[in-house]
């Protein structure tokens, strides 16, 4: 096959992340990998693994985008790509209006990946729009059919985000000498039972709800918070508004903020439990994959792509979504006896890889 993956750019992210694996995985396995975008820092990668990158920006916020339609009708009829998989609403409206100019018989077929909650609107609907569309998790399919009824239900497959067990074997415990030099940087931390809350410093996270958890819990006296992830530069206020809540609670020397880092993994694997708080479901929730991947607890709000992982592999972890509140006692329970995270774990990468090809072959196997 011939496969032509179009998202706005190959730059860090989760999209970006999948993007890079299934390239890598077509062309290990013989077939064309293509992939348009912007540009990015993984362009290298996608090269260096067998994947050809062509560069135009697909992805701006622009009527000028529009612009590209006859170009990207005539890269679509010069390359002839057997599958177009688009991942994203920007590049999608482009290529879908390139697509549908050319005459039937001519047109690759057309996939498409619903990512996330997208804001429900005609602009999220091109999501929708393929002649098969991959779901990143049953939350996600549930959203499709609950806000496009248009959309035929036989069209969509569900394939969750999977972790490449080798990077995140079960039972991965960083190394003395990685322990020592974290809690060298971070003393508060040395001798503590971690719970950790990953992930971007944004309002929708749950600090909150962490600082009033381990408010409610400040009388187990080696229980330390992590929140392992920077603030973008526009969030700079809320991070000081996070940092002065717990401050007011007393809870300044109970946390500790890491910004940035990219031994995450490391991190996840000293943590007593992970923590996902999140006010909104995500879609699916890669991190807290990763921490159930290397056998880590997790306890959740139980909605989105997360509460689903937390079903199938520590349902212990279930916790009532977003009352931090109810959450409490069942975090003090994993944190006296927590029950062992289950085996196998369902969501590997080689598994997306491999449904993913199969949709792919599925689509040219019956005629458009």
């Amino acid at each position: 096959m011939k496969v032509l993956q179009v998202l706005p750019e190959m730059n860090a992210g989760g999209v970006e992340r999948g993007t890079l694996e299934l390239a890598g995985h077509l062309a290990a396995h013989g077939h064309e990998s293509l992939v348009l975008s912007g540009g990015g820092r993984l362009v290298p990668r996608l090269e260096a693994a067998g994947t050809r990158h062509i560069t135009l920006p697909v992805g701006k916020k622009s009527l000028k985008t529009l612009f590209l339609v006859p170009r990207l009708r005539e890269l679509l009829l010069q390359e002839k790509p057997d599958i177009l998989h688009l991942r994203s609403r920007v590049p999608a409206w482009a290529l879908w209006l390139a697509w549908r100019k050319i005459p039937q018989g001519q047109r690759p077929r057309l996939v498409t990946t619903v990512h996330g909650f997208y804001s429900v609107s005609r602009w999220s609907a091109i999501m929708t729009r393929g002649e098969r569309v991959i779901c990143v998790s049953e939350s996600i399919r549930e959203y499709v059919r609950r806000n496009y009824p248009q959309t035929d239900e036989a069209v969509l497959r569900v394939i969750p985000r999977g972790v490449d067990p080798l990077d995140y074997p079960y039972g991965f415990r960083a190394s003395d000498d990685w322990r020592k030099r974290f809690h060298d940087e971070f003393p508060a931390t040395r001798g503590c039972r971690l719970i950790t809350l990953p992930g971007r410093i944004t309002r929708l996270k749950g600090h909150e709800d962490l600082a009033s958890i381990l408010g409610a819990l400040r009388e187990i006296p080696d229980l330390h918070a992590v929140i392992a992830g920077g603030a973008h530069v526009r969030k700079a206020s809320y991070f000081e508004e996070v940092r002065a809540l717990f401050a007011s609670a007393g809870l300044a020397d109970r946390v500790t903020f890491t910004g940035n880092r990219d031994d995450l993994r490391e991190i996840l694997s000293i943590s007593t439990l992970v923590l996902s708080l999140t006010r909104q479901p995500e879609s699916f929730g890669r991190t807290t994959l990763e921490a159930l991947a290397m056998g880590v607890p997790v306890a959740g709000y139980d909605h989105g792509g997360v509460g689903e992982q937390l079903a199938a592999l520590f349902p212990e972890g279930r916790l009532p979504a977003l009352d931090a509140g109810a959450a409490v006692p069942v975090i003090r329970k994993l944190l006296d006896s927590a029950p062992a995270v289950r085996q196998p774990n369902p969501f590997t990468l080689e598994r997306m890889l491999v449904d993913t090809v199969r949709v792919y072959e599925e689509l040219l196997s019956n005629p458009a």
